[in-house]
């Protein structure tokens, strides 16, 4: 068994590394920057994360509405689920949801919060570049409603629609952003195939009093810009699956509106559905070239479940981002 992981891992590496360079050229490098609200796109999933994002076709859980839509109708259980992001110098990201599925028609409904703020910065001026006493924030927030629909054992969709709020001192801007996900699921490795549309939505703006600028320079103008939009393929499967333990492996294609092509690689090891252990590559994301790693603890209280996972992600220009997260099952079936 630990033979066969570590041939996994060690032949997923030497793919990404060779593949970094040949398999995708920097495809839509030109986009960068051409969105906004990118918070969006941060992974605020500890299993996620520590999987590199290859998350559409993982296992139902209280990330269902995260990873993809379309597996909130496999959870069997009410969920709740509170995640932290630590970012550094103040910057702070956490993620609330809640899923209830509804077993009678195959289907369920989730609620989420997305929450990202800066942390306090001094207001300067040109003339007072070390401050002026005034402090302000950068607020922004998704808050999201969900459904999901599993139409066979195969085959379910889903979809989670998002009001967006920023907040940038004075100035303001909302907007609606929209998720779509589908999966299929095999019987042959528990083998599943997803696609999910990530952020769909119009364009948006800042708004408020914009004080007038008397130092040789024209007003700033209010531009236009797209969410970040992107189109994932993903598929997973368990090569491996013995008493005890399992390893699961995923790979996941992502095409953004605002940057390059990508692919994300992860295994899983799961002992007992007990311990699990994760690590995760990404090709061709900008300075990510270290592989992330993470581990998850799942304690049954009586007919609950308790998750803990913790996920660490080395950044060259962030640092080292970790992130906790606490998921609660609850057994709500009718006795």
């Amino acid at each position: 068994m630990k033979k066969h992981l570590v041939y996994i891992i060690f032949g997923l590496m030497v793919m990404a590394q060779n593949a970094s360079a040949q398999l995708l050229p920097n495809l839509g490098g030109q986009r960068v920057g051409i969105s906004t609200l990118t918070f969006l796109k941060t992974d605020i999933s500890p299993r996620s994360m520590a999987l590199s994002g290859a998350n559409l076709t993982l296992s139902a859980d209280g990330m269902s509405a995260f990873h993809n839509p379309a597996l909130m109708a496999q959870n069997e259980r009410l969920h709740f689920t509170a995640n932290d992001l630590v970012v550094g110098a103040g910057v702070h990201q956490a993620w609330l949801s809640s899923i209830l599925p509804l077993k009678k028609s195959n289907s369920a409904f989730g609620a989420s919060l997305n929450y990202f703020s800066s942390g306090a910065m001094k207001v300067r001026t040109e003339f007072q570049p070390t401050g002026t006493g005034e402090l302000f924030y950068a607020n922004q927030f998704a808050a999201g409603l969900s459904y999901s629909k599993a139409l066979s054992d195969r085959f379910s969709f889903g979809a989670n629609l998002k009001f967006v709020h920023e907040r940038l001192a004075q100035y303001t801007n909302s907007t609606l952003a929209v998720d779509l996900g589908f999966l299929y699921t095999t019987d042959v490795k528990d083998f599943k195939f997803g696609i999910v549309v990530k952020n769909f939505g119009g364009n948006s703006s800042l708004s408020g009093d914009f004080l007038s600028v008397n130092f040789n320079r024209n007003a700033p103008t209010l531009d236009q810009y797209n969410v970040p939009t992107a189109f994932k393929l993903g598929a997973s499967a368990k090569p491996i699956e013995k008493d005890d333990h399992s390893v699961l492996v995923a790979v996941q294609l992502e095409h953004p509106n605002d940057n390059s092509e990508n692919i994300r690689l992860g295994v899983e090891y799961d002992f007992k559905e007990l311990l699990f252990a994760r690590i995760g590559y990404k090709i061709n994301v900008l300075g990510e070239n270290l592989p992330t790693l993470g581990v998850g603890y799942r304690a049954t209280l009586k007919k609950n479940t308790v998750m803990v996972n913790y996920a660490v992600n080395p950044t060259q220009y962030l640092g080292t981002l970790h992130l906790f997260g606490l998921d609660f099952g609850i057994n709500n079936d009718k006795r």
